[in-house]
């Protein structure tokens, strides 16, 4: 039987579910069942969970893992009395932060994906309607507004990156889908000559590409032919090298990891 997960928060349960997935995938080959409790933000709510978790203790004849994150010591205390293993990396670290530092925290909720900081929202939000507005080789007049320009062959993954990049970052970025007569030439055309230090190429491996081009477009077999692909990505790659624009096979990877990596490799500011 799969052993019980609580993801249990008083905001968004964005924080608590990234770091105990974390956790968990280093334990392969155990089956896990999650599930998430957001918003727990009163005594009440807080005696709702501890119900579900008493009952799957009862029901496994195992301790649940429970996964938390509650800034009210008060709610802490409360979620404790659990019949789970209770993992809280508010109890964890805030102490010795406390003690580094030499002040108590603030025990405020929702700090990291609420709204506190208004200008850095805004500025987030409208990274995401560039994006939007620049997918798919849209508007590249308007390209030197980009902090970031994704470019290679059709459907290996720019849209998703940038709208990454855009929700998670703030990070302006367009997209640009490399044409036949690009691939052909290894040219660049003018709109992204002018940008060249913000290039970045993504591909993936042509038989990977042949699996998404053909569950996208399965009437199409010229597009998702395997002989296309693998042409698209050894030009896709020969041109890059020959603009020195720096890229990055993407296909084993999440779109976080293609993130990461381009973040790192251009220096962005996170």
């Amino acid at each position: 039987m799969p052993r019980s997960v609580f993801f249990v928060s008083d905001s968004t349960g964005i924080t608590i579910e990234n770091l105990g997935r974390a956790l968990l995938a280093q334990f392969g080959d155990t089956g896990f069942h999650h599930q998430t409790y957001v918003f727990i933000d009163s005594p009440a709510k807080v005696d709702t969970v501890i119900a579900a978790i008493d009952y799957a203790a009862e029901r496994d004849g195992e301790r649940p893992l429970v996964f938390s994150t509650q800034a009210d010591p008060a709610l802490r205390r409360r979620l404790a009395g659990c019949r789970g293993l209770l993992l809280d990396p508010f109890d964890a670290f805030t102490g010795l932060l406390a003690e580094e530092l030499g002040k108590e925290p603030q025990s405020r909720r929702g700090h990291l994906h609420g709204i506190f900081d208004r200008n850095r929202y805004d500025s987030r939000m409208a990274a995401v309607e560039f994006t939007l507005r620049h997918d798919d080789g849209a508007l590249p007049g308007r390209y030197s507004e980009a902090e970031l320009i994704l470019v290679g062959p059709s459907r290996t993954g720019k849209t998703p990156t940038s709208l990454y990049l855009a929700i998670q970052y703030g990070i302006r970025v367009a997209n640009y889908p490399l044409l036949d007569e690009e691939l052909e030439s290894l040219r660049l055309p003018p709109a992204l000559l002018a940008c060249r230090d913000r290039l970045y190429g993504l591909v993936v491996d042509p038989e990977r590409l042949q699996e998404i081009r053909s569950a996208r477009r399965p009437g199409d077999r010229d597009y998702a032919s395997p002989a296309r692909c693998r042409h698209e990505v050894e030009a896709a790659i020969a041109l890059f090298r020959r603009n020195a624009i720096p890229w990055l096979n993407a296909t084993s990877m999440s779109v976080e990891e293609i993130a990461a990596h381009i973040i790192s490799d251009l220096g962005l500011h996170r």
